[in-house]
């Protein structure tokens, strides 16, 4: 597979869902028109969103997705027999005109995520097979996921542990019939994720990066932008601090609560999360004297002037394998104060373009909070993130050229 190919190479991108159009899905699409000039691009999906058919309408990509969205099983059946791996499998069998291109494609690239592993068992063997995990199912090897938002327990956690596994023999299975694949690879979205991908599954496993679209957040202030911004039915009161991510104690929600007490600042929660744990975290902040504001599901153009009038863009998350904030607050020159733990440390070096932090100690984090609003520092971190992007090479067309890179790899090996 070479770029002088006079046919371009056919690539399958597949990710299970869509619809919640979270970090990962928005990475994906913001890089699907660069992989088309490497790749003839088709995507497939058990649950499309209106963004995801909007860029493969304007980008002439094939898009495969079922004539119902797929449904995740829910409930504890379910959850214990690990149901939803066999029903994915159902769902991806079932897309009209999908069969013909698994067994015609050039290569495969699967971004993990609800539904996804389902699809592995039907590419054929010979198939070049890229599996980009951003992490490792963390419900099955973590007890954080089974945390509330106020980081309690939502049942016993050496009972849950049991009841799953199944579902981690199910994962470990899976994993294991991937890497007997005569051209497969596995790649974790930062080099945290490809260690936790190494210590779970006891493989090797690279990493490549997100990226990061200036014309989605553009330096400067555009007019499309103030629209956007005018175009929320209200906003919230000045200062205040931006945190993205459901609601939760993995995303650190309850803790970011807590460390704003006092300070005067507003916390605005984009990514909302179950209503009963949005309510509790907003009595967390009532009791503390925050002012929480969680917006509806937002426009690229209006998370965009939202994290640019944002004092800083704050993160407390637990393990985050990657994180856009940080290279999404660079783009738009908004201060990014995050956790001294996980994929952060790939994208933050602290007090040169932004704050690494540790998680107990809020005095650490009033100061930050104080060295957000100081005008000079503010455009010399910056300036440092956005010499940061282009250090680590974090464009669409990087991550596309990166993906080519690895099946030119796979073919050669």
């Amino acid at each position: 597979m070479t770029e002088t190919q006079s046919r371009k190479p056919s690539l399958l991108v597949a990710k299970g869902m869509f619809g919640a159009m979270r970090g990962a899905e928005r990475d994906l699409i913001r890089n699907l028109p660069a992989l088309t000039k490497y790749f003839d691009v088709t995507i497939a999906t058990l649950e499309s969103s209106k963004e995801l058919k909007q860029c493969c309408t304007e980008n002439a990509i094939q898009l495969l997705k079922p004539e119902i969205p797929w449904q995740k099983p829910t409930g504890t059946f379910s959850t214990i027999w690990n149901t939803d791996l066999k029903n994915s499998t159902r769902a991806w069998k079932g897309i009209a005109g999908l069969n013909d291109v698994l067994t015609s494609t050039d290569a495969v690239h699967l971004i993990s995520g609800d539904g996804s592993f389902g699809l592995i068992q039907l590419v054929p063997k010979k198939t070049p097979f890229h599996l980009h995990m951003l992490e490792p199912h963390r419900g099955l090897y973590e007890d954080i996921l089974h945390l509330g938002v106020d980081g309690k327990p939502k049942r016993n956690l050496a009972f849950t542990k049991i009841a799953l596994s199944k579902a981690r023999r199910d994962d470990q299975k899976v994993i294991s019939a991937f890497l007997k694949r005569p051209k497969s690879r596995i790649s974790g979205n930062s080099s945290y994720s490809a260690g936790r991908i190494q210590s779970v599954y006891s493989c090797d496993a690279g990493f490549i990066h997100p990226s990061v679209d200036f014309s989605e957040f553009p330096p400067e202030v555009t007019e499309e932008e103030n629209q956007a911004w005018l175009e929320f039915d209200e906003l919230p009161d000045p200062p205040w601090v931006t945190t993205i991510g459901l609601a939760g104690w993995v995303k650190g929600s309850w803790e970011t609560v807590s460390m704003l007490e006092g300070s005067g600042f507003g916390l605005v929660l984009v990514g909302g999360g179950i209503p009963e744990e949005v309510e509790d975290l907003r009595k967390h902040a009532n009791a503390r004297g925050v002012k929480l504001w969680t917006p509806p599901r937002l426009s690229s153009l209006q998370l965009t002037a939202l994290m640019r009038r944002s004092v800083a863009i704050v993160s407390m998350a637990h393990g985050e394998p990657f994180g856009l904030t940080p290279i999404e607050a660079f783009a738009v020159g908004t201060p990014a104060l995050c956790v001294d733990e996980g994929g952060f440390q790939d994208t933050i070096e602290d007090r040169v373009n932004g704050r690494l932090l540790p998680r107990d100690d809020p005095m650490a984090w009033q100061e930050a909070l104080n060295e957000a609003q100081d005008a000079e520092l503010k455009t010399k971190w910056a300036a440092a993130g956005k010499e940061k992007i282009t250090k680590l090479d974090l464009s669409p067309d990087a991550h596309a050229r990166r993906i080519f890179e690895v099946f030119q790899e796979l073919n050669n090996s």
